[in-house]
């Protein structure tokens, strides 16, 4: 392989809240490193993942959902890291809900610039049950916007994905690879953890807990294992912070059953990420309107 055959470009993936994104990041990357959760706004940072597949390598942003609906401090910091995405990448990868599109949507599209070229990605094609509807409602999306390509698709089924890669190459400029072939992520193994307790967090609450509820890692060390040679133990303590007594209690659940449970599934889910050993002590903090608290919201990791 030769210096000047290769390729590197930086995709954004953006969409308002619950169109997938996460969910076709983990798909284009391989692995996962991005949560999912029905919840919407599960996505709370810029989270950087890479593909390299023979001459190319893909830096795919996954960027929170453009959030609408409620102003306060948490998502303004949501929608500056969105609005910092879009601004300088190669090619944008604009996510909906096949036959469909909203305001919500339309808010996203008009943070797009111009002058970057934009594919939709038509994404849960796999819940449209009648194909032959998706063609009209392409072409309106066509008018709306000046697409590059229109591309229905699944972003779980994984030659819809390959062929999404396929497409995405054109748009790579040519460079010297930002990462080795090898990195998947830029994120670390702190940050990673923090998001794995936050997922097993949502979805074992249901909607009855607050998307504004956060997770905090208080400590983070490792330490060699020594019934495996060569293998590792990585001791990580961490805090769920929610706004109310109330939500506390749903956190911990009867008697401690619930947070044990999401402490169970995010170690189990951990060692297979870390290829470690994992011990994890979990507690749940109230904090009351720090969603709302823009020092607070910087002091829990957001921009």
């Amino acid at each position: 392989m030769t210096e000047s055959l290769k390729r590197c470009g930086l995709l954004a993936i953006v969409g308002k809240p619950n169109v997938g994104k996460s969910t076709l990041l983990n798909a284009l990357v391989g692995q996962k490193i991005s949560i999912t959760s029905r919840k919407a706004q599960t996505t709370r940072h810029r989270i950087t993942g890479m593909r390299t597949v023979g001459d190319d390598q893909f830096v795919f942003v996954d960027t929170p959902g453009f959030q609408t609906r409620h102003a306060n401090a948490l998502n303004r910091s949501l929608n500056k890291t969105v609005l910092g995405a879009v601004g300088d990448v190669d090619l944008v990868l604009f996510v909906v809900e096949s036959g469909q599109f909203n305001q919500a949507d339309e808010r996203v599209l008009q943070l797009l610039k111009p002058d970057i070229p934009v594919l939709l990605l038509a994404n849960k094609l796999d819940t449209i049950h009648r194909r032959a509807e998706i063609a009209p409602w392409l072409q309106d999306m066509q008018q709306r916007y000046p697409f590059k390509e229109l591309v229905p698709m699944s972003a779980k089924n994984t030659k819809d994905v390959e062929r999404l890669l396929g497409i995405c190459k054109a748009y790579l400029p040519q460079q010297d690879w930002w990462y080795d072939a090898e990195e998947l992520t830029d994120r670390s193994e702190k940050f990673l953890a923090s998001e794995i307790i936050r997922e097993k967090l949502f979805r074992l609450t249901g909607e009855e807990l607050p998307y504004t509820s956060t997770v905090m890692i208080e400590k983070f060390e490792e330490e060699p294992l020594k019934s495996k040679p060569g293998g590792r133990m990585v001791r990580i303590a961490a805090t769920s912070v929610v706004e109310r007594d109330g939500h506390k209690a749903m956190v911990i659940g009867d008697q401690g059953d619930r947070i044990k449970r999401i402490g169970m599934e995010a170690r189990v889910e951990l060692e297979k990420l870390m290829d470690a050993k994992v011990f994890l002590e979990m507690w749940v903090k109230v904090r009351s309107g720090w969603a709302d608290d823009e020092a607070r919201v910087r002091s829990f990791g957001y921009e």
